[in-house]
C-alpha cells in the first residue's frame, strides 16, 4: 500500500511539473517563456489545480506520516518527567538555556508558541514577535505562567511592513546585549492576493522578504554572540510545499496565480535557495543558517486565507498529520543540538538532516535571488 501511494504521489507531483505556470530551466529559474503545446496544458491544468495540488499534497505525504510520527514521539518520549511538583518544574535531564536570548517570530501562537513554551522552560530569555498586541499580551502571559520564567518579552513585528521589520531590528540592536538563535517561524498561508504598501506580494513579503531583511539586519547582534564552537544560529522555516515552488526571478511578486498555494509554494523554495547563498557569507563569522521543514502541521497560518479552504485544510491535516508541538520538535533539535550547530546552510526534516527539492540547490538561481533580495 505505501509504495503505491509513493507511486503515486511522484507520478502526480511529474503531473505537477508538467503542467506548471513557468517555463524551468536546469537551475530552477523561471524564463516565463510557453511553446503553443504547453499552453494548451496550461489550459488544461487550469481546470483543477486547487483539487490536483490537495492531492499531491496529502500523497506525497502520506507514504510517510507513519515514520514521522513514530519518530516525533520518539523524541517527545525521550523527556523525562518533572522532578517537582511546580509550575516552575522542568525535566532534569534538559538542556539549560540560563544566559541565552532567543528570538522567535510568530511565537504567540502554533508551532510558535510551542516553542517558546520549551525554551523558556529551559530558562532562556525568549523575546516573542507578532503583529497583534493582544495576542502577544496573552501569550507572554501563558508562557510565564507555564513556566515561571519572567524573562520573556514580547514585541510587535509585521513581516508585511519593511518600515516595521526596520524598526523592530533597531530596537533589539539597541535593547539586547546577544542573540543566540533566531528562530524565523513567522508566516503567512493563502490570504487574499494583494500588494503591500511596500509594493510586493503580502505572502512573499512575510514570509521571504521580511524575514530575510530582519535576518540581515540583526546579523551584527548574532556575530557578536556567536563563539568557537557554539556560533549564533538562524533558522528559516520553510515547508513540503516548497516542493511546488518556482524561482521566477522576474515575477517574485506575481499576484494573479491560478492558486494562491503556488505563491507560499514560491516563498517557502525561496527560503531555501536563499539560506545556501547566505551559508557561504556567513562561513568563519560564528554564525550558522539553516532551513527547519516541520512536515505537515495543522497551524492558524492556513486560517488566513479563505475560511472554508482554511477549514479544509486544517481539518485534513489534524487527521493526518503532525500536532503543533510534534512540529515544534526540528526546530527545537536545530536550535539546541550541539552537532545540528556545526550544520551550515542544512535542511532539516524530523530532526535530521534531509534533502530538499533538486532545484533549491542551484548556485545560479540562489546567487541571482540574493542580488534581487
Amino acid at each position: 500500500m505505501k509504495a503505491t501511494i509513493r507511486a503515486l504521489g511522484t507520478e502526480f507531483q511529474e503531473i505537477l511539473e508538467t503542467f506548471n505556470v513557468h517555463n524551468i530551466t536546469s537551475c530552477g529559474v523561471s524564463r516565463t517563456k510557453h511553446s503553443p503545446a504547453q499552453h494548451a496544458l496550461l489550459g488544461l491544468a487550469a481546470v483543477l489545480p486547487f483539487a490536483a495540488f490537495i492531492a499531491t499534497l496529502v500523497l506525497c505525504c502520506m507514504h510517510s506520516s507513519a515514520k514521522k510520527r513514530a519518530r516525533e514521539a520518539l523524541l517527545i518520549s525521550r523527556e523525562p518527567p518533572p522532578v517537582a511538583a511546580s509550575n516552575n518544574s522542568v525535566p532534569t535531564r534538559l538542556r539549560r538555556l540560563e544566559g541565552k536570548t532567543v528570538l522567535v517570530t510568530g511565537g504567540t501562537a502554533g508551532m510558535g508558541l510551542e516553542i517558546a513554551l520549551d525554551l523558556a522552560h529551559r530558562g532562556a530569555r525568549v523575546i516573542i514577535a507578532c503583529p497583534f498586541e493582544e495576542e502577544g499580551t496573552n501569550a507572554r502571559k501563558q508562557i510565564v505562567d507555564e513556566t515561571g520564567n519572567e524573562n520573556i518579552v514580547f514585541k510587535l513585528l509585521d513581516l508585511g511592513s519593511l518600515k516595521s521589520v526596520r524598526k523592530f531590528a533597531a530596537d533589539i540592536l539597541k535593547t539586547e546585549e546577544r542573540l543566540d538563535v533566531l528562530i524565523n517561524n513567522a508566516g503567512i498561508g493563502v490570504p487574499g492576493d494583494f500588494l503591500t504598501a511596500d509594493g510586493m506580494n503580502f505572502i512573499m513579503q512575510v514570509n521571504y522578504y521580511g524575514t530575510f531583511l530582519l535576518c540581515i539586519l540583526l546579523l551584527p547582534l548574532l556575530k557578536k554572540t556567536g563563539q568557537p564552537g557554539e556560533p549564533a544560529r538562524i533558522l528559516l522555516t520553510t515547508s513540503l510545499l516548497h516542493r511546488f515552488g518556482q524561482v521566477d526571478i522576474n515575477n517574485l511578486n506575481k499576484t494573479d496565480y491560478w492558486y494562491k498555494l503556488q505563491i507560499y509554494a514560491n516563498s517557502k523554495l525561496c527560503l531555501i535557495s536563499i539560506a545556501m547563498e547566505m551559508s557561504k557569507r556567513l562561513e568563519g563569522t560564528n554564525v550558522v543558517i539553516n532551513n527547519v521543514d516541520p512536515g505537515a502541521v495543522g497551524t492558524k497560518i492556513f486560517e488566513s486565507g479563505n475560511k472554508y479552504v482554511g477549514y479544509f485544510l486544517i481539518v485534513l491535516i489534524n487527521f493526518l498529520f503532525k500536532t503543533t508541538r510534534q512540529g515544534a520538535q526540528t526546530a527545537l533539535h536545530v536550535a539546541l543540538d550541539k552537532k545540528a550547530g556545526e550544520v551550515n546552510g542544512g535542511y532539516f526534516q524530523n530532526c535530521e538532516i534531509s534533502k530538499a527539492v533538486k532545484k533549491a540547490y542551484c548556485e545560479k538561481s540562489s546567487k541571482m535571488l540574493w542580488e534581487e533580495s
